[in-house]
């Protein structure tokens, strides 16, 4: 079998994946969409070819001997986006720590050098497949090398293959004609002239016909059309010109040998620290992580499994305390599902174990040790907090730090701030991740299979959470978070662990006969579409439904895709008043997720106890807004009453009522406070209807007469401005043109003139800086205000508006929790705080307390922030969460 080489076009291909991808940064800011795509593409040729050799060219900064020929070649080609730019010495320095081939010939282009080491290969016997996004290059096909044309999208990579018949079949000529071609059309791209006049059809018929530019002068008088005819007698110099210009050479002078290019190991230790510091998680698992990382630091890792050797850490870390409280303890829990495994413990850079659960060395032995390190006052760092509150026994009074939550605020836009992500960020320290070291075998099958492995996984988290813990804090200071993540963020961590410990009560039996009432109107609805539609289909099919609309009914606005009609909620919205078939749809499908997803999804989980547990995640939203999963309460569509109704089945134990309390307009009323709009601030202060006020304002009308329509689209233009909306958003929502959509938020601006000057200054500040805050000093970084995509920058800038308002409402429901909550306890009432959704609380208030518990609410939701305008809370009681809310 014929041993195979794989070419790669580098800036082709870097160019193809950075248009194919969206934006993406790493934690220090450095953009790696096209590194990553560029990848992607790679080990998916390979992956398909599994050739033994691979080599890269790129084409260099300097000009070549076209542009000597032709001084205006690529003369019309934009400049690279900065983006990019900084990419392509990161994307080299990626395939050198690969050990790949890298080939560059100054005076030439890529092409040149792909063409002369394609041609070479073929001579010597060797398979060429050759990757590019040029198909210029396809003159170079033959039956022995394949040119290989990818198309990245966001659903995958697809490749275009062609030899020489796949060349001739779909362009009609040969590749070795394709150069004539080229020369008689030109090619913008490249600004290569060609023949004024002369366009594809007419050039693949000239050159099918006559075979080159040379043989078609000679018989230029056979021609036709006439227009052809003159145009290549008048402009022969152009076309030779053009032909010479199209053509790769493929006999440069370069320095390669095949042996160069042999493919050894891709996913070797270099290159996985060049994968971990892009965070390109996706293709860690290609590397099998056998090595040694850090070796200096992995000789002082030790396991104890001896009840003597654990007494004698823990004393010798008691030894160390002094008064000052600067003894800094690095502790994780290790544990796999319910099962504790040990405790990773790290208190200087020599002192750094896994003590392991074993023998006399119980949980419940190294919870007491843990609960006697918290009672003498250490310093505690560790990561992930709430998941550990269960065994760790502390208080938010206790001097402990989460490290998770101080790296998430330093930068918000990540997906994990696990172990390994603040060694990489804060400690310049690269150590593979449970995953990479374990795959998908559980804790406890590698404590037995992969004993060093687990060793230093283990003592990694501790000593991470040692070393990180001054670093992070210096960083916090340095940004201005340092009070915010004491002061709100470690102590919303309390809060939320007694939310989850204490979940709320479901009646199984409401649910199950709401589940039935949603099967009934489901059947309505089913039986009303195919009535209008005239025939029975899968409504919830996509290909089906955009059949029935598009093709049987004739509606506007059909997007045919690959798959089919597109049928997506922004389509059917603007169909509402071409059918009433799409009104029916609509409301189906909010039925049958509410089904599917609430009504019956909820039952699975109920615990034991009746009541649901779900998990609250704090480090998840970039403006700061808490987060919930296992189920995603916070998601229920409560905007029609059938799905509001689903509050029905949540309860409150026997003797208690819920008390239910919701800010009102909290984001409206932080907009009026830190724009400092006298008008805005005068009319919250005068405790008008602001979107009454807002309409007579905007549409010059009399307070009095301000219609309901009036005030509903005066209501949609105060909240759109809050969430930066353009006039094209606007008027989607309103359903009216983009000009009046345009002229409701001009009338807006003029109303209140210094929300306009603020949300101005806050794009101009983000642009400047990077990155927008809250009044309590989060931060927002906008890495897209300066994307040269006009798209990013214009989503940037709408995050730029509207991060600092939605995240102060943020900061000031996180201190109403923090508040309540500690009330409550301080009190030792039996009510306590059980949910959060968005600006709203509930309490499960004992039926003795409801009325101190209402005025607890009320106090601290309104104090939690003192603004130039009240903060108004509406408070509520029921025997269920529908009647609180």
């Amino acid at each position: 079998m014929e041993k195979k080489i794989v070419l790669i076009d580098g800036h082709s291909i870097l160019n193809r994946a950075f248009y194919g991808l969206p934006d993406l940064t790493n934690s220090e800011g450095l953009h790696t969409n096209a590194v990553l795509g560029f990848l992607n593409i790679m080990f998916k040729i390979l992956d398909e070819e599994k050739p033994e050799y691979l080599t890269v060219a790129f084409d260099l900064n300097k000009p070549t001997f076209r542009h000597e020929m032709f001084q205006e070649y690529k003369g019309t080609r934009k400049s690279m986006p900065e983006e990019l730019r900084e990419q392509v010495p990161i994307m080299k320095e990626v395939l050198k720590a690969m050990g790949v081939n890298i080939v560059e010939k100054a005076g030439f282009e890529a092409d040149d050098v792909l063409g002369t080491i394609a041609k070479t290969c073929e001579k010597e016997g060797y398979e060429v497949s050759l990757v590019s996004g040029d198909r210029d290059l396809l003159q170079l096909a033959t039956d022995k090398i394949k040119i290989r044309i990818p198309k990245t999208k966001m659903s995958g990579t697809e490749v275009e293959n062609y030899n020489t018949a796949d060349v001739i079949e779909k362009y009609g000529v040969t590749p070795k004609q394709f150069i004539d071609l080229k020369g008689l059309m030109g090619d913008t791209s490249d600004n290569i002239p060609g023949v004024p006049g002369i366009g594809e059809k007419t050039a693949t018929k000239i050159i099918s016909q006559y075979d080159s530019i040379e043989n078609a002068y000679e018989h230029v008088e056979e021609i036709t059309p006439n227009k052809a005819r003159e145009a290549l007698k008048n402009h022969y110099d152009l076309a030779v010109l053009s032909k010479t210009l199209a053509t790769i050479k493929t006999d440069c002078h370069i320095d390669f040998h095949i042996s160069q290019a042999e493919i050894k190991n891709l996913t070797n230790e270099e290159a996985f620290v060049y994968f971990k510091k892009l965070e390109f998680k996706n293709l860690i698992s290609r590397f099998q992580v056998d090595v040694s990382h850090n070796e200096g630091v992995e000789k002082l890792f030790k396991i104890i499994t001896d009840f003597v050797e654990a007494e004698n850490v823990f004393n010798k870390l008691l030894s160390q305390k002094t008064d000052d409280q600067s003894v800094v303890v690095g502790l994780q829990l290790i544990r796999e599902n319910s099962t504790i495994l040990g405790i990773s413990l790290t208190f200087s850079e020599k002192d750094i174990y896994f003590i392991k659960v074993e023998g006399l060395i119980s949980a419940a032995y190294l919870q007491d040790k843990v609960k006697n390190i918290v009672d003498h006052n250490y310093l505690i760092a560790t990561n992930d907090l709430k998941s550990q509150l269960d065994f760790i026994l502390a208080t938010e009074k206790d001097p402990i730090a989460d490290l998770g939550i101080g790296a998430y605020l330093l930068n918000p836009l990540k997906s994990t701030y696990h172990y390994d992500d603040i060694a990489r960020d804060f400690l310049n320290l690269i150590i593979p991740n449970e995953s990479e070291l374990f795959g998908k075998i559980s804790l406890i099958k590698a404590m037995d299979g992969s004993p060093e492995e687990f060793k230093n996984f283990c003592c990694y988290q501790g000593y991470v959470n040692y070393l990180g813990y001054d670093k992070l804090m210096k960083a916090l200071k340095d940004t201005n978070m340092e009070q915010l993540f004491r002061e709100i963020e470690m102590p919303l961590v309390f809060a939320l662990f007694d939310m989850e410990q204490r979940g709320i009560g479901v009646n199984e039996g409401e649910l199950k006969a709401y589940s039935e009432r949603l099967g009934v109107k489901i059947a309505q609805l089913e039986k009303e579409i195919y009535e209008l539609a005239g025939e029975e289909f899968n409504i919830s099919s996509p290909k089906q439904l955009g059949v029935i609309l598009f093709e049987k009914l004739r509606l506007p606005f059909g997007k045919k895709t690959k798959t089919g009609y597109s049928t997506s909620a922004d389509i059917l919205e603007k169909l509402v008043i071409e059918h009433p078939i799409v009104s029916f749809i609509l409301e189906y499908r909010q039925l049958t997720k509410l089904k599917s997803t609430y009504a019956d999804g909820l039952t699975a989980f109920i615990s034991e106890d009746k009541r649901i547990h779900g998990k609250f995640h704090q480090t998840i939203a970039a403006t700061g807004r808490i987060s919930s999963t296992d189920p995603n309460l916070q998601n229920i569509p409560i905007r029609m009453e059938l799905g509001r109704a689903i509050r029905k089945a949540f309860i409150p134990k026997e003797g208690y009522i819920f008390v239910d309390a919701d800010y009102s307009q909290i984001e409206l009323r932080v907009l009026a406070h830190m724009s400092g709009d006298e008008k805005l601030i005068a009319a919250y202060k005068e405790a008008q209807d602001i979107h009454r006020i807002t309409a007579s304002q905007v549409f010059h009308t009399p307070l009095e007469e301000v219609t309901p329509l009036q005030r509903s689209n005066a209501k949609a233009v105060n909240f759109g401005i809050v969430y930066g909306i353009s006039s094209f958003g606007l008027g989607q929502d309103l359903n009216i043109s983009r000009k009046e959509a345009e002229s409701y938020i001009n009338k807006y601006f003029e109303t209140y003139p210094s929300v306009k000057n603020f949300l101005d200054e806050l794009v101009a500040q983000g642009k400047k800086d990077g990155y927008v805050t809250t009044i309590f000093g989060r931060r927002r970084p906008i890495p897209e205000l300066t994307s040269s995509n006009f798209m990013q920058r214009s989503f940037g800038e709408r995050v730029a508006m509207n991060s600092p308002i939605q995240g102060t409402a943020a900061d000031i429901i996180k201190i109403a929790m923090i508040r309540v909550n500690r009330k409550l306890k301080e009190l030792n009432y039996r009510s306590r705080l059980i949910l959060q959704i968005h600006d709203e609380l509930l309490i499960e208030a004992h039926e003795e307390e409801k009325e101190q518990v209402m005025a607890i609410l009320k106090e601290e939701m309104q104090n939690a922030a003192i603004l130039s305008i009240p903060l108004e809370v509406d408070v509520n009681i029921g025997s269920n969460w529908y009647e609180a809310k």
